[in-house]
């Protein structure tokens, strides 16, 4: 009676790993071959203000031309208004998970920051200019083929020491953010 049951429960065991694991007709047949691309924010500061972006978007540039056409979304997750000073290596902002593209050579790749872009120094709030002096899509070459079957997991690393500085002709912040990008390739 024990070997039956032991039989019942294998053969159990059995079907609901071949169902679990079997292929249909439509994934045996695509043959779009994609890149999954993970991509992370954290910040190297020395500097104890705090530092607050407008994150919109994470873009790749997929092709040698730098026209505005020719950058592709990474459809960010976690966009909106974040403090990018308290970012680190422990502690990172997931901007894009697991974002699925075709195989292409990546040449750059940019953060777009929105409007509200602003510096905490001691409870008082100064506004950072991205848009004349500073840089509102501050980019970073890649250079890298990402293969089909790959997963690319990106963590970009904001210099807000080296990104800030004061325009005293214009009496205001500016944010020139320098960026760092390292970029982990995971066969599957």
């Amino acid at each position: 009676m024990k070997h039956l049951q032991a039989i019942k429960f294998l053969a159990f065991t059995f079907i609901i790993l071949i169902s679990a694991t079997s292929c249909s007709k439509d994934e045996m047949d695509n043959t779009d071959q994609l890149a999954a691309v993970s991509v992370s924010l954290k910040s190297t500061t020395q500097d104890l203000n705090k530092v607050y972006l407008d994150i919109a978007d994470v873009q790749i540039r997929v092709t040698e031309e730098k026209s505005a056409s020719n950058w592709v979304s990474l459809n960010a997750i976690n966009t909106g208004t974040h403090n990018v000073s308290a970012l680190n290596a422990d502690n990172q902002l997931q901007l894009v998970s697991y974002f699925e593209i075709k195989s292409a050579y990546v040449y750059e790749i940019r953060i777009v920051l929105g409007d509200n872009n602003f510096m905490d120094i001691d409870q008082t709030l100064f506004s950072l200019d991205v848009a004349d002096k500073g840089n509102a899509t501050p980019s970073n070459l890649v250079n890298t083929e990402f293969e089909s079957n790959h997963i690319y997991d990106i963590v970009i690393d904001l210099n807000l020491d080296e990104s800030i500085s004061f325009n005293a002709s214009d009496n205001m912040m500016v944010l020139n953010p320098k960026l760092y990008t390292e970029i982990r390739d995971i066969q599957y």
